[in-house]
């Protein structure tokens, strides 16, 4: 279930916004206080994806920010509404999924390699609709 869901026009400025939100939602969620810098750096990077994808392709579209505390896991989904461009991505309409390592081997970029570095868990999925990133950290799933 979403904690907070939070949309954004692409503009650089909103990823601070983005980070901070993060940030707090992780904290109350439990997150261990170690792994904030994480949080924050994962979800700024993948932010920034999104808006570069949206300034290029889609400017008037927002970018979609989910952030979801369950039982014991922290999960933050950024997904772009942008269709990937057909010289950048083969397999349009199929779904990429990888985690840790894999996924910078797997996708183009080197923000992709970096939240890998960064997230416990990552998920990416491509399809014809745009980008959805997921990641997710350890937490004691307690709200205050």
């Amino acid at each position: 279930m979403a904690t907070v869901e939070l949309s954004f026009t692409p503009l650089p400025a909103h990823v601070r916004t983005a980070r901070l939100v993060a940030t707090a939602v992780a904290r109350r969620s439990g997150v261990d206080e170690s792994l904030l810098d994480e949080v924050r750096l994962a979800v700024g990077e993948a932010c920034s994806r999104a808006v570069e994808e949206h300034q290029l392709h889609c400017p008037a579209e927002p970018v979609r920010l989910a952030l979801s505390d369950m039982a014991d896991r922290f999960e933050v989904e950024v997904t772009d509404n942008c269709a990937p461009d057909s010289a950048k991505v083969t397999g349009v309409g199929q779904e990429s999924k990888s985690t840790g390592a894999g996924v910078a081997a797997m996708e183009p970029g080197l923000g992709f390699a970096v939240i890998a570095g960064l997230a416990d868990n990552v998920e990416i999925s491509e399809t014809a609709a745009g980008t959805s990133i997921r990641m997710s950290w350890p937490s004691a799933g307690v709200v205050r």
